[in-house]
């Protein structure tokens, strides 16, 4: 009774975000490509099938609480070990109960090992074996590229589930938990701006509010008097951090600053508009389609590896994310400002779908026709087509204007 007392008092005690851990998959919030209703680690968990795997994500997207919603559902036993903590000699130890376990009675046994990464070379060399020949089901969890800080033998023995940053959406329902667990309300502008800073980290985004709580508590007269209201004076002690208006004008009006100041080649102008949209919490991923809409739409031909450059910027937002990313936005933001511009291939593409939109479409020349089937050439079709590659002075190639439909001939698109 006296051991219940204690893990009562402790749970009330206990930081906000762990008790507002999840104890089941349908309380966990985000990872939809994950727990989502036909999610692979939902479908592993609930059939009781889960091999070995390892959860990889920045701080606070779940890697724990999926461990911890393992350990409430799996019929096998559930051992932690940290790696800030545990030695080999734990490991060993964790691994022959687990052999004694599984042949005694039967009993499998999952051992999660938090910032595995920190395992050096002998302790990761230690769980191979029983990884392999199934005397564990081992659950890593860590922040860092396990393709560089996990060995390739367990890494390979393992299945890997990409965890990411929490979206806003997501972060807003922690937030409301939150506010439930704590007896609280929270001004709106408060919340924009408390969900503004996350960062796509549930961990840091309900540490924040449990501050912002007990701030508002500390101010009310007399304390703990009534409802608690968080206002953004609460959320900006809190995170340490003023708030910076960005409503949904402001939405719309920083990024069409952003966008004329690139096309417009103000270095300086589209970096000042891309850091407040990247202080205000816009999302990274939209900044970069962002770029690489411009790369065509402005750039074009005018400086080929502008798309390059963009898509290459949208992909490392994807890998490496903020904070990291905000450097390779601005690299691309940097190059496309100071490359030439020209918006020819979007005015063709633009000026040619509306001549289709308006029916100027004509016929599809008779050589210029399918004709890989037999009884083409019957009906005429492909008859006259002379491929660039082998034509000669005698067979030459259909002009340039000929590719048209008849109706079309001497239209231009494309202008330099």
């Amino acid at each position: 009774m006296f051991s219940v007392s204690v893990a009562d008092q402790l749970q009330r005690q206990a930081p906000l975000a762990a008790r507002l851990r999840p104890r089941t998959l349908d309380g966990v919030v985000g990872q939809r490509h994950l727990v989502g209703p036909r999610g692979p680690l939902r479908a592993l968990i609930e059939t009781d099938r889960l091999t070995s795997v390892v959860f990889w994500g920045p701080p606070g997207t779940g890697k724990t609480t999926l461990a911890e919603v393992v350990a409430t559902t799996t019929k096998a036993e559930f051992v932690r070990l940290s790696a800030l903590t545990s030695g080999v000699k734990d490991v060993r130890e964790a691994l022959s109960a687990a052999r004694d376990r599984l042949g005694q009675h039967r009993r499998r046994t999952i051992v999660f090992i938090d910032e595995i990464h920190r395992f050096n070379t002998s302790q990761q060399d230690a769980l191979l074996a029983s990884v392999e020949d199934g005397t564990i089901i081992l659950i890593g969890a860590t922040t860092e590229n396990p393709y560089f800080e996990i060995n390739a033998p367990l890494l390979s023995r393992s299945t890997l589930f990409r965890l990411e940053p929490l979206a806003k959406n997501d972060l807003a329902l922690l937030v409301d938990r939150g506010l439930h667990a704590e007896g609280a309300v929270i001004d709106d502008d408060a919340k924009v701006h408390l969900l503004s800073v996350a960062g796509g980290d549930g961990r840091q985004i309900l540490t924040s509010l449990e501050v912002a709580c007990a701030l508002s508590r500390a101010r009310t007269q007399p304390p703990n008097s009534g409802i608690t209201r968080v206002t953004v004076v609460d959320v900006e002690a809190a995170i340490n951090s003023s708030a910076l208006r960005y409503g949904r004008d402001d939405h719309y009006d920083v990024v069409s600053a952003f966008i004329k100041s690139v096309r417009g080649s103000s270095v300086d102008g589209a970096i000042h508009w891309l850091a407040r949209m990247l202080v205000a919490g816009e999302d990274p991923r939209f900044i970069a389609r962002r770029l690489v809409i411009l790369a065509s739409e402005d750039i074009g031909m005018a400086d080929p590896t502008a798309l390059t450059v963009a898509t290459a910027a949208a992909y490392a937002v994807e890998f490496v994310g903020l904070p990291e990313a905000q450097l390779n936005l601005a690299q691309a933001t940097v190059h496309l400002c100071r490359s030439p511009k020209n918006n020819s291939t979007s005015m063709a593409i633009w000026t040619a779908m509306e001549d289709v939109r308006k029916g100027d479409i004509g016929v599809v020349p008779a050589f210029l026709r399918d004709a890989h089937y037999g009884g083409a050439a019957q009906i005429g079709h492909g008859l006259g087509y002379v491929s660039p590659h082998v034509a000669t002075p005698d067979e030459p190639a259909a002009r340039a204007d000929d590719y048209l439909p008849e109706e079309l001939r001497g239209r231009t698109y494309y202008r330099e």
